[in-house]
């Protein structure tokens, strides 16, 4: 038998450094509607059996009945596991008929009988109201936490506490892992947050990792942190079509493979276009490429497609549309990687970076995703191109006020310039990591057959 217990969850046991520790106190702790009852009840159904049930003991905070009838709801109980590997019981009327020592009694009886390799208390907190003063809390908690210790079996503590609780309830000091259940505001909406307080004998990522709460139970999206690992001298050096063969000979045949690219320009002026050439050159050589948009809907993707004889019934084409609306840059990141796992792709289209910086709140969290997932596609020879909107129409003087053009490999510029009293599209290519390229700033037109690009400007010309 592991020495780790699982929810069932692989991000979520990563957290805990591949699990809770087994045979230990666990304390789940937050606010009201914060997730702990379900938490708790994912570890009981992946982990009870016969010969090791699991013991969910209610207390007075909230009724039995009221656990099991939302418990129902969730994918992971079984019915058919009541009474055999689950078992459910009240310890609300012995602990207003006898308090704390009755209490006490009622759950070594059950240890006894039971022999169980699960035991929650729910909620925990609340046996602090049958105390007569805080040593006898502490008692009480002494003499728990022996008998416990007696058998080979995990406990969860679950509790609404808050963070000035951590300092002050003797329980904290007892258990053996503090896991905190929470949310963070971002502008108009809160975030769900979990964080390790405490993992004694095993390490765990560290700082706050999102979570959402469904019918599968808690679903959580440890924080991406990469280190510095790969060294883009060492990477591929096979070169891949833009899908626009005057920009792939701007940029010596083509991009690196593995490479990520920074498409950068105001509204209209092509972006999406240009990484769309890319993807579907690439579906047309046999490359999977996805498309990760929060800009148009599917139906209105496929409109704009059929324009340029494209089609998302493409085999090689994989869609992943997602509404900004309600959108976890972390969710996302880790739905992308698994579409990637999925489809074996070697081309993504992220469109756009403004649309995941309205997500993630915090600059700093959002470059730390956006740096990790280049580095992992970058490891994996995957190619990335992303759009970045600027607000300037004409006469460009940044590019991305978040640095994600310096974790880019190549950016090119798309702006609008007036040359002849007539607007015309110019791209110029920025930069190219690691191979040389033509700096000239080149006129392209969009046509039925994508874009086209024309001659470099005269630099006599007006493009102001």
């Amino acid at each position: 038998m592991t020495n780790r217990l699982s929810s069932g969850s692989d991000r979520l046991d990563a957290v805990f450094g591949g699990g809770l520790p087994r045979n230990s106190i666990v304390l789940i702790c937050g606010r009201p509607g914060s997730g702990k009852t379900i938490l708790a009840q994912q570890y009981v159904f992946h982990n009870a059996t016969t010969d090791r049930p699991a013991i969910y003991l209610s207390t007075v905070s909230e009724p039995l009945d009221k656990i099991l009838h939302f418990g129902q709801s969730l994918d992971f109980f079984d019915a058919a596991a009541l009474g055999t590997k689950v078992m459910y019981e009240d310890l609300g009327q012995t602990l207003n008929e006898d308090g704390l020592t009755g209490a006490l009694a009622s759950i070594t009886e059950l240890l006894k009988r039971h022999r169980p390799g699960l035991v929650v208390i729910d909620s925990f907190r609340a046996l602090h109201t049958y105390a007569p003063h805080p040593e006898g809390f502490r008692s009480f908690l002494h003499e728990l936490a022996a008998r416990l210790s007696v058998l080979p079996m995990t406990t969860f503590w679950v509790g609404e506490y808050n963070g000035a609780d951590t300092s002050d309830e003797p329980e904290f000091a007892i258990a053996d892992a503090i896991v905190s259940l929470g949310t963070d505001r971002e502008a108009d909406r809160d975030r769900r947050v979990l964080s390790v307080g405490k993992l004694r004998g095993s390490g765990s990522l560290s700082g706050k990792h999102s979570y959402r709460l469904s019918a599968a139970g808690l679903d959580c999206f440890p924080r991406m942190a990469d280190p510095v690992e790969f060294d883009r001298a060492g990477g591929s050096h096979e070169r891949m079509s833009t899908g626009v063969p005057a920009l792939d000979a701007m940029v010596s045949e083509g991009f690196y493979r593995g490479a990520s690219t920074l498409l950068a320009g105001p509204s209209g002026i092509g972006k999406t276009l240009l990484a769309l050439h890319f993807i579907f050159t690439g579906a047309r050589r046999g490359e999977t490429g996805i498309i990760a948009t929060f800009q148009e809907n599917p139906a209105q993707l496929e409109h704009v497609l059929n324009g340029f004889s494209w089609s998302l019934d493409d085999p090689g084409i994989e869609l992943m549309y997602r509404t900004p609306v309600d959108l976890y840059l972390d969710e996302w990141v880790y739905d992308l990687l698994d579409t990637i796992h999925r489809t074996g792709a070697t081309r993504i289209a992220i469109d756009s970076l403004g649309d995941l910086r309205a997500a993630a709140g915090d600059e700093i969290r959002f470059r730390e995703y956006i740096y990790s997932l280049l580095q992992r596609c970058a490891r994996a020879d995957i190619s990335v191109i992303m759009t970045q909107e600027v607000s300037e129409l004409f006469g460009v003087s940044h590019l991305s006020e978040y640095g994600i053009s310096h974790l880019s490999d190549n950016v090119i510029l798309l702006q609008f310039l007036r040359g002849d009293s007539q607007l015309k599209r110019a791209l110029t290519v920025l930069k190219s990591r690691g191979s040389a390229h033509d700096p000239s700033t080149r006129s392209y037109e969009i046509t039925a057959d994508g874009i086209i690009l024309g001659e470099p400007f005269d630099p006599g010309q007006d493009m102001t």
